[in-house]
Protein backbone atom coordinates (compact mmCIF):
# COMPACT_ATOMS: atom_id res chain seq x y z
CA UNK A 1 0.00 0.00 0.00
CA UNK A 2 1.23 3.24 -1.00
CA UNK A 3 2.35 5.47 2.10
CA UNK A 4 0.43 8.87 2.67
CA UNK A 5 1.97 12.00 1.45
CA UNK A 6 1.06 15.72 1.93
CA UNK A 7 1.47 18.33 -0.80
CA UNK A 8 2.74 22.20 0.59
CA UNK A 9 1.62 24.77 -2.05
CA UNK A 10 3.05 27.96 -1.61
CA UNK A 11 2.59 29.16 -5.04
CA UNK A 12 -0.73 27.85 -7.14
CA UNK A 13 -4.40 29.24 -7.75
CA UNK A 14 -5.01 28.59 -3.73
CA UNK A 15 -1.73 27.87 -1.61
CA UNK A 16 -2.25 25.44 1.45
CA UNK A 17 -1.42 21.94 2.08
CA UNK A 18 -3.56 18.94 0.42
CA UNK A 19 -3.90 15.58 1.36
CA UNK A 20 -3.86 14.05 -2.22
CA UNK A 21 -2.38 14.83 -5.84
CA UNK A 22 -5.50 15.46 -7.29
CA UNK A 23 -6.07 18.26 -5.23
CA UNK A 24 -2.63 19.47 -5.59
CA UNK A 25 -2.56 19.44 -9.33
CA UNK A 26 -6.13 21.68 -9.24
CA UNK A 27 -3.97 24.20 -7.71
CA UNK A 28 -0.71 23.85 -9.69
CA UNK A 29 -1.68 22.57 -13.19
CA UNK A 30 -0.73 25.37 -15.83
CA UNK A 31 -0.21 28.10 -12.84
CA UNK A 32 2.54 29.95 -14.24
CA UNK A 33 5.27 29.56 -11.46
CA UNK A 34 3.65 26.94 -9.54
CA UNK A 35 5.66 26.06 -6.27
CA UNK A 36 4.65 22.74 -4.58
CA UNK A 37 6.43 19.66 -2.79
CA UNK A 38 5.11 16.37 -1.40
CA UNK A 39 6.19 15.40 2.49
CA UNK A 40 5.89 12.15 3.93
CA UNK A 41 4.03 13.88 7.37
CA UNK A 42 1.72 16.28 8.09
CA UNK A 43 4.11 17.69 10.56
CA UNK A 44 6.64 17.95 7.71
CA UNK A 45 3.85 19.41 5.64
CA UNK A 46 2.93 22.40 7.71
CA UNK A 47 6.58 22.96 8.63
CA UNK A 48 7.30 23.64 5.03
CA UNK A 49 4.68 25.71 4.47
CA UNK A 50 5.39 28.22 7.66
CA UNK A 51 9.39 28.04 6.49
CA UNK A 52 8.45 29.53 2.99
CA UNK A 53 8.70 27.82 -0.32
CA UNK A 54 12.59 29.12 -0.08
CA UNK A 55 13.72 27.02 2.02
CA UNK A 56 12.27 23.93 0.07
CA UNK A 57 12.06 24.77 -3.47
CA UNK A 58 14.39 23.73 -6.23
CA UNK A 59 14.90 20.62 -5.91
CA UNK A 60 15.08 18.70 -9.17
CA UNK A 61 14.51 15.37 -8.18
CA UNK A 62 11.69 15.84 -6.05
CA UNK A 63 9.73 18.02 -8.95
CA UNK A 64 10.93 16.08 -11.55
CA UNK A 65 8.78 12.75 -9.90
CA UNK A 66 5.66 14.77 -9.05
CA UNK A 67 5.85 15.87 -12.99
CA UNK A 68 6.40 12.23 -14.00
CA UNK A 69 3.46 11.19 -11.99
CA UNK A 70 1.00 14.03 -13.51
CA UNK A 71 2.20 12.40 -16.93
CA UNK A 72 1.25 9.03 -15.98
CA UNK A 73 -1.87 10.15 -14.24
CA UNK A 74 -2.62 11.59 -17.73
CA UNK A 75 -1.75 8.87 -19.85
CA UNK A 76 -4.17 6.56 -18.05
CA UNK A 77 -7.34 9.33 -18.48
CA UNK A 78 -6.35 9.01 -22.34
CA UNK A 79 -6.68 5.10 -22.90
CA UNK A 80 -8.19 2.20 -24.62
CA UNK A 81 -10.08 -0.86 -23.33
CA UNK A 82 -11.10 -3.73 -24.89
CA UNK A 83 -14.93 -3.63 -23.24
CA UNK A 84 -17.30 -0.75 -23.12
CA UNK A 85 -18.03 0.97 -20.57
CA UNK A 86 -21.54 2.28 -20.51
CA UNK A 87 -21.51 4.01 -17.31
CA UNK A 88 -20.06 7.02 -19.92
CA UNK A 89 -20.83 9.11 -22.25
CA UNK A 90 -19.91 9.46 -25.98
CA UNK A 91 -19.74 12.08 -27.82
CA UNK A 92 -19.52 12.53 -31.72
CA UNK A 93 -19.69 15.52 -34.38
CA UNK A 94 -22.08 15.79 -37.28
CA UNK A 95 -20.33 17.77 -40.06
CA UNK A 96 -22.17 19.03 -43.88
CA UNK A 97 -18.48 19.34 -45.46
CA UNK A 98 -14.97 20.04 -44.06
CA UNK A 99 -14.71 22.94 -43.38
CA UNK A 100 -18.78 23.37 -43.08
CA UNK A 101 -21.23 23.62 -40.64
CA UNK A 102 -20.30 21.79 -37.71
CA UNK A 103 -22.63 20.60 -34.80
CA UNK A 104 -21.95 17.61 -31.79
CA UNK A 105 -23.94 16.16 -29.33
CA UNK A 106 -22.98 14.00 -25.75
CA UNK A 107 -25.13 10.63 -25.45
CA UNK A 108 -25.57 8.71 -22.29
CA UNK A 109 -23.84 5.49 -24.06
CA UNK A 110 -26.28 3.01 -22.68
CA UNK A 111 -29.35 4.44 -23.55
CA UNK A 112 -28.56 6.89 -26.47
CA UNK A 113 -30.38 9.49 -24.15
CA UNK A 114 -28.92 13.14 -25.84
CA UNK A 115 -27.41 14.57 -23.00
CA UNK A 116 -26.41 18.01 -24.58
CA UNK A 117 -26.21 19.18 -27.79
CA UNK A 118 -24.76 22.17 -29.33
CA UNK A 119 -24.98 23.87 -33.41
CA UNK A 120 -24.90 24.59 -35.89
CA UNK A 121 -21.84 26.16 -35.97
CA UNK A 122 -21.86 28.21 -39.40
CA UNK A 123 -18.22 27.01 -40.09
CA UNK A 124 -15.60 24.53 -38.74
CA UNK A 125 -13.64 21.19 -38.83
CA UNK A 126 -14.65 18.21 -38.03
CA UNK A 127 -12.16 17.69 -35.39
CA UNK A 128 -12.55 20.94 -34.15
CA UNK A 129 -16.14 20.14 -33.39
CA UNK A 130 -15.30 16.91 -31.98
CA UNK A 131 -12.63 18.46 -29.82
CA UNK A 132 -15.48 20.94 -28.55
CA UNK A 133 -17.75 18.16 -27.76
CA UNK A 134 -15.20 16.34 -25.45
CA UNK A 135 -14.31 19.75 -23.20
CA UNK A 136 -18.28 20.25 -23.55
CA UNK A 137 -18.44 16.91 -21.88
CA UNK A 138 -15.72 17.56 -19.19
CA UNK A 139 -17.59 20.71 -18.13
CA UNK A 140 -20.80 18.90 -18.06
CA UNK A 141 -19.72 16.30 -16.04
CA UNK A 142 -17.70 18.55 -13.89
CA UNK A 143 -20.92 20.65 -12.98
CA UNK A 144 -22.65 17.12 -12.14
CA UNK A 145 -19.64 15.87 -9.84
CA UNK A 146 -19.33 13.23 -12.30
CA UNK A 147 -16.30 10.91 -13.17
CA UNK A 148 -18.36 8.92 -15.94
CA UNK A 149 -15.76 8.16 -19.16
CA UNK A 150 -16.44 9.82 -21.96
CA UNK A 151 -15.85 8.06 -25.70
CA UNK A 152 -15.03 10.07 -28.76
CA UNK A 153 -13.75 8.22 -31.83
CA UNK A 154 -11.03 11.09 -33.07
CA UNK A 155 -7.70 10.81 -32.11
CA UNK A 156 -6.61 14.10 -33.06
CA UNK A 157 -9.22 15.80 -30.11
CA UNK A 158 -8.20 13.71 -27.78
CA UNK A 159 -4.83 14.47 -27.85
CA UNK A 160 -5.87 18.87 -28.13
CA UNK A 161 -7.43 18.26 -25.19
CA UNK A 162 -4.67 16.46 -23.42
CA UNK A 163 -2.14 19.13 -24.60
CA UNK A 164 -4.56 21.87 -24.08
CA UNK A 165 -3.69 23.15 -27.87
CA UNK A 166 -5.37 22.34 -30.94
CA UNK A 167 -3.43 22.33 -34.99
CA UNK A 168 -5.32 23.72 -37.71
CA UNK A 169 -5.29 24.88 -40.39
CA UNK A 170 -8.77 26.76 -40.60
CA UNK A 171 -8.19 30.51 -40.13
CA UNK A 172 -9.11 33.12 -38.29
CA UNK A 173 -11.83 35.44 -39.93
CA UNK A 174 -15.52 36.43 -39.99
CA UNK A 175 -16.67 33.08 -41.32
CA UNK A 176 -15.27 31.75 -38.33
CA UNK A 177 -15.37 33.49 -35.28
CA UNK A 178 -18.12 32.01 -33.98
CA UNK A 179 -16.28 28.51 -33.83
CA UNK A 180 -12.72 30.06 -32.46
CA UNK A 181 -14.62 32.37 -29.81
CA UNK A 182 -16.32 28.53 -28.73
CA UNK A 183 -12.49 27.09 -29.08
CA UNK A 184 -10.65 29.75 -26.95
CA UNK A 185 -13.43 29.41 -24.69
CA UNK A 186 -12.90 25.76 -24.25
CA UNK A 187 -9.09 26.12 -24.27
CA UNK A 188 -9.69 28.59 -21.40
CA UNK A 189 -11.90 25.86 -19.08
CA UNK A 190 -9.00 23.28 -20.30
CA UNK A 191 -6.10 25.66 -18.77
CA UNK A 192 -8.41 26.36 -15.72
CA UNK A 193 -10.02 23.40 -14.24
CA UNK A 194 -8.52 19.67 -13.09
CA UNK A 195 -10.40 16.41 -13.98
CA UNK A 196 -10.37 12.88 -13.58
CA UNK A 197 -12.43 11.61 -16.14
CA UNK A 198 -10.90 8.90 -18.68
CA UNK A 199 -11.28 9.95 -22.28
CA UNK A 200 -11.11 7.14 -24.14
CA UNK A 201 -10.71 5.90 -28.17
CA UNK A 202 -13.80 4.60 -29.10
CA UNK A 203 -13.15 1.12 -30.89
CA UNK A 204 -15.10 1.18 -34.16
CA UNK A 205 -13.96 -1.66 -35.77
CA UNK A 206 -14.64 -3.38 -33.07
CA UNK A 207 -17.88 -2.10 -31.72
CA UNK A 208 -19.92 -0.35 -34.38
CA UNK A 209 -20.48 3.32 -35.05
CA UNK A 210 -19.93 5.20 -31.62
CA UNK A 211 -23.31 6.03 -29.87
CA UNK A 212 -23.93 9.50 -30.73
CA UNK A 213 -23.25 9.60 -34.70
CA UNK A 214 -25.35 11.31 -36.52
CA UNK A 215 -25.58 8.79 -39.18
CA UNK A 216 -24.59 11.19 -42.32
CA UNK A 217 -21.88 8.46 -43.04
Amino acid sequence: MAKKKYYVVWAGRKPGIYSTWTECQAQTNNFKQAKFKSFESREQAEKAYREGWEAHWGNRSSQKALKNQLKKNEASNTSTSNEIDYNSISVDVGTRGNPGPVEYQGVDTRTGEVLFSYGPISKGTNNLGEFLAIVHALAYLNKIGSNKTIYTDSQNAMKWVREKKVSTTLKRDKTTAEIWHLIDRALDWLHTHSYENKILKWETKKWGEIKADYGRK
